[in-house]
């Protein structure tokens, strides 16, 4: 599995944006910063907080909000974490609450420690506006691998976070609690699909892709 590499800047000279695995499952966590606001926001800091704090420290970056797309171990573990080091509120649709209540349960699946968690400050309702003042995004909410699971579209920047809803080659599993494979099909197909081609997408895990290609060639949305 191809890491996701580091790029700084992207966009523009005085936006960050990094994305890095981290914890057993690799998940990928981002961080997208201002430099002239002195700013940021982090996504799905699943593990290694420490070395996402110090990210944060080494850029000068204040953390605003801590959003996390879906309330699985591997992209909710850190969050706490995180916020009692910056004081950053945590977002995570309400949808997604039970599995939070899980976390035992989930750690057991992997055999790791429970890490503590808390109910979060905020819910990512479908529709809402997050992230950056020059860097917004509208969050999807696109059920299916969880219930709670969203999507974020920084529309202004054509990039989507996609957590694990989409996949460059797949879709998100649909076998643990909350999933459901139509559900996941139906979301992908009306909120992400209509999206445009050059969209840049950044899943939970693996290599980055574009709404484009996975039109194209995903296995899983191909109609003929």
């Amino acid at each position: 599995m191809r890491q996701i590499e580091k790029r700084r800047p992207l966009y523009n000279k005085r936006m960050i944006l990094e994305t890095f695995p981290v914890g057993p499952l690799a998940c990928n966590c981002t961080l997208m910063g201002d430099e002239e606001a002195g700013e940021a926001i982090v996504i799905d800091p699943g593990d290694e907080i420490a070395r996402i704090h110090r990210r944060l420290t080494e850029l000068g970056l204040q953390l605003k909000q801590i959003l996390i797309t879906h309330a699985h171990i591997d992209h909710v573990g850190g969050a706490l974490r995180l916020k009692k080091l910056t004081g950053a509120p945590i977002f995570l649709n309400q949808n997604d609450l039970p599995l939070l209540k899980m976390m035992e349960t989930q750690a057991a699946w992997l055999g790791i420690p429970t890490p503590e968690t808390a109910p979060p400050d905020e819910s990512l309702a479908d529709g809402m506006v997050v992230g950056l003042s020059r860097y917004p995004a509208e969050v999807l909410h696109t059920p299916g691998h969880t219930q709670g699971s969203v999507c974020l579209h920084f529309t202004p920047l054509k990039l989507l976070i996609a957590g694990d809803t989409l996949f460059a080659g797949s879709i998100g599993r649909t076998d643990l609690p909350g999933g459901n494979y139509g559900q996941i099909l139906d979301s992908i197909g009306a909120r992400l699909l209509p999206l445009p081609d050059e969209t840049q997408v950044l899943p939970g895990h693996g290599s980055a892709t574009t709404i484009g290609q996975e039109r194209r060639t995903n296995p899983f949305l191909r109609t003929e």
